[in-house]
């Protein structure tokens, strides 16, 4: 499967502007207190993952995807995508269209999957009953609980869904229910249905890196489930930017046929 074309007049002016400015426009020479350090003062990425007071991994941090290719196309590594017939038809017409039609054209937000892999920050604050991820883009918000309970009956469909996770030794599983069907799950268009479950896996092997793994489980719209694996690196010395989304200001902006 070819992987999307990415056309940058689709992609919104903020975050064209997020890759010229530089880390230092982010609450200038503020450092990140009590993180390991080298011995001339930078970040040290490599220093052991730390712990909570209960002896879980501690996922806390400013993450994010050293690239956007995954963001492009969650299968940009040739992972084989099994779709069912009326998803590859409505794939093909997605990326016929160069991607018009995309959730955030509108102002409307992305969900699990994308924001996954998107380029943009996203700050996981965690504690004992909860993971929050604050994201970037959008200045929104995701909530994964992580107190013991069950997933919901899903009655109204959420942009985020419902996530609840658990640990299995250092590795924290997410499942995840109920995404609204308007969201994409990458920029290339892959659709999804009602049914859709998503598992992800976050693993901290060390200071500086995450391993997020991603599967697709969606009867309706996929032959069998999919597996990605997408990394994030850890940016400190910084905070999120105010990244708001003013509707309707790019869509006349946005090209496709």
């Amino acid at each position: 499967m070819k992987p999307a074309a990415l056309s940058l007049v689709a992609i919104r002016p903020f975050i064209l502007l997020c890759f010229a400015l530089p880390a230092a426009a982010q609450w200038v020479s503020h450092p990140t207190p009590g993180i390991p350090r080298t011995q001339d003062g930078k970040p040290d990425l490599s220093a052991p993952a730390p712990r909570t007071a209960d002896g879980k991994p501690d996922l806390s941090g400013i993450w994010e995807t050293p690239t956007g290719k995954y963001l492009g196309n969650l299968a940009a590594d040739g992972i084989e995508v099994p779709l069912q017939p009326w998803a590859a038809a409505l794939f093909k017409q997605r990326q016929d269209a160069a991607g018009i039609g995309r959730p955030s054209e509108r102002c409307l937000p992305h969900s699990v999957t994308d924001y996954d892999a998107h380029f943009t920050p996203r700050k996981v604050l965690q504690d004992r009953t909860e993971l929050t991820m604050l994201f970037e883009d959008y200045h929104s918000f995701r909530e994964i609980f992580i107190d013991g309970r069950s997933l919901p009956e899903v009655i109204n469909p959420a942009w985020f869904g419902y996530s609840v996770g658990k640990w299995e030794g250092s590795t924290l599983v997410v499942n995840t229910i109920g995404i609204n069907e308007r969201t994409w799950l990458d920029d290339a268009g892959h659709p999804h249905s009602d049914a859709l479950h998503i598992i992800e896996h976050f693993r901290r092997p060390d200071f500086g890196h995450m391993e997020v793994e991603i599967t697709i489980d969606d009867p309706k719209a996929y032959a069998k489930p999919w597996t990605v694996r997408i990394p994030w690196v850890l940016r400190a010395d910084t905070e999120l930017l105010d990244g708001v989304c003013e509707n309707e200001k790019d869509f006349s902006h946005l090209v496709g046929k």
